[in-house]
């Protein structure tokens, strides 16, 4: 297969599906009226609630969400062939994901910027209320540790690709002062100037790294996840206009630029996709995921195909910075059409990588040894990146071998290997990285919201000392999975975890439609929960069953503490998403029998 046929195909669906499906779901379903004032301006404080141009906005939210999902996942889920995450992130992204994202940002933006655990509470009780708080603060958690444990093992060891991910950040801080404070407004000067920063950063990371000063940056894992720990505290506690949202939107320039010079290098190269489009593995036994094809595809591509960790950043950040109403159809639905984009380019990458190259790269080198694949291409594309990329896995480095490998066949890029793979780091980390700082201020809000029930002080967000609590809390908890874990049994929570978060936000959607007697249209988000529930669950039952409970009763010692966190961890997001589920199922009932009132989306 070239991947050609596949690049068309997909931009044309895509293109189809934003300009009649969103477009139905915004005049129909939502009713999006530009007269309504937003939270951005009727709680505007400069901090959170602050109005932004949708462009700006876009920018924030597309690189809130993309994180490591549409990139790590497709390419861990290569694995079972090119075709089943094909069909996922396509017919996903469409159908349920950006569906997924536009109902919750306005769900949340007509509701005051509520969090998600805040909408169940009003809209389907006080039992989800509760119980979606602990559920979603868990998912929350675990999400985090599943993206950063791809950037961790991408950075470790690496000076070059740790000096040019550090650079970013006083970047960003220096966009964020030109945009907002010396030269408010001038969004454009920012953005060269951000641009060329990066630029410049890539290419004399290499000087650096071969410095005497570019041994301090070679991390061990360890390290880098205290670094990267350090980094999400201090930009959750800083003000949006600070640091997260230039950055945000310095980072979407980036992405959404190098996926479309990907998309141009695989039009101009049209490189073959050398996986097959079924492989041996989708019964099961696979070397990376642990798991047959269904369900384990559709955990494995998450974020790419649909995600929950979403509708936190959809009823977190997102929607106290919407300027009208009718920015929502761009920012949720399109976002999520871009990430979709993502997931097929980086699912292109990985396939294009010959099948014994891609699994000495993802596995450690005794599980490659057994599965008797020569490698093909390895040792050059190992010399030309200029460092080890076998086993290292997590996806993260085979992607950015396969981008490096694509943009060096374009006219006039041989020679420059090494530099394409460190720009490929470098934008994984900055996909990964803004959504762990948006993700960690996020989880800062819930925490506070939640701690506010007992002790109303700790539910005020500018408490500088309730915030930086909270904050320390979520980074200590997101940073314990990562230290101690590893990514084949990180990923695997993270998949669950995240979709059932995501039939969590479908459950509330469909409740805020029969709620405000819009019953014709459930069908739109009733579909995609029914699929996305029954296939997690699935999921969380064979994962328990069949990986993390051996580990905790195993001969091994050494793995029954995580045996039992994994187990126990997969057990509770699984009873707190049917105890929603169930209430959301009685609410539905009570209301279409006409034994309770139907309720206004409108802010109490």
């Amino acid at each position: 297969m070239q991947a050609l046929y596949v690049v068309i195909p997909v931009v044309c669906i895509f293109t189809i599906a934003y300009r009649y499906y969103s477009a139905f779901i915004a005049a129909k379903v939502l009713v999006l009226d530009d007269s309504r004032v937003t939270p951005a301006h009727t709680k505007y404080d400069g901090a959170n609630y602050h109005p932004m141009s949708r462009w700006v906005l876009f920018g924030h939210h597309f690189a809130a969400i993309a994180g490591a999902g549409p990139l790590v996942g497709p390419v861990l889920a290569a694995q079972f062939g090119y075709a089943p995450g094909l069909l996922w992130l396509v017919g996903g992204c469409v159908l349920c994901g950006a569906v997924h994202d536009s109902m919750s940002l306005w769900a949340s933006t007509r509701l005051g910027g509520r969090s998600l655990a805040e909408i169940a509470r009003t809209q389907i009780g006080p039992v989800a209320g509760t119980t979606g708080a602990v559920a979603i603060l868990f998912i929350l958690i675990v999400a985090l540790a599943g993206l950063g444990i791809a950037v961790v093992n991408a950075l470790a060891e690496s000076a070059w690709s740790a000096f040019t991910i550090g650079m970013t950040i006083p970047i960003g801080l220096a966009m964020g002062f030109h945009m907002f404070v010396f030269r408010k407004g001038k969004i454009r000067e920012a953005t060269v100037m951000g641009v060329i920063l990066i630029f410049a950063a890539v290419v004399f990371g290499r000087t650096f790294a071969e410095s005497p000063w570019g041994h301090y940056l070679v991390m061990s894992r360890h390290q880098v996840t205290a670094a990267m720990a350090i980094y999400a505290f201090a930009a959750s506690v800083l003000p949006m206009w600070m640091l997260l949202t230039p950055r945000g939107y310095l980072s979407t320039f980036m992405k959404i630029g190098t996926i479309a010079f990907l998309a141009i290098g695989v039009v101009v190269v049209n490189p073959t996709l050398q996986a097959p489009a079924f492989s041996s593995f989708i019964h099961g036994g696979g070397p990376i995921i642990p798991g047959p094809l269904y369900p384990f595809v559709f955990i494995t591509i998450a974020c790419g195909a649909i995600s929950g960790f979403h509708s936190l950043i959809s009823t977190g950040t997102t929607p106290k910075m919407v300027d009208k109403e009718s920015d929502i159809r761009p920012i949720g639905y399109a976002g999520m059409l871009c990430e979709g984009f993502v997931g097929v380019m980086a699912l292109i990458a990985a396939t294009a990588l010959h099948p014994g190259d891609y699994f000495a790269i993802n596995t450690s080198a005794p599980v490659f040894a057994s599965l008797g694949i020569p490698a093909v291409n390895l040792a050059t594309l190992q010399s030309q990146v200029g460092e080890i990329v076998t086993a290292r896995p997590g996806g993260a480095v085979s992607l950015a071998v396969g981008m490096a490998q694509i943009f060096s066949g374009l006219p006039g890029m041989r020679g420059l290997m090494a530099y394409w793979y460190h720009f490929a780091i470098m934008f994984e980390a900055l996909f990964i990285l803004t959504t762990i700082d948006s993700g960690t201020r996020v989880g800062r809000f819930l925490v506070q919201e939640f701690g506010g029930r007992a002790w109303s002080k700790l539910a005020e967000p500018e408490w500088l000392p309730g915030s930086l609590g909270a904050t320390a809390f979520m980074v200590l908890a997101w940073g314990y999975f990562i230290w101690t874990g590893n990514i084949n049994t990180i990923w695997p929570l993270f998949g669950i975890a995240n979709q059932l978060l995501g039939a969590v936000a479908l459950a509330v959607a469909t409740t805020i439609l029969i709620n405000i007697g819009r019953t014709k249209y459930t069908w739109v988000t009733l579909a995609p929960l029914c699929f996305l529930s029954v296939t997690t669950m699935t999921a969380g039952y064979m994962s328990i069953r069949d990986n993390f409970w051996p580990l905790a009763v195993g001969p091994n010692a050494d793995t029954h503490v995580q045996g039992y966190v994994l187990s126990i961890s997969t057990a509770i997001m699984m009873v707190c998403c049917v105890i929603i589920l169930v209430s959301a199922g009685r609410r539905w009932v009570m209301v279409l029998s006409g034994r309770t009132s139907t309720l206004e989306l409108a802010e109490a």
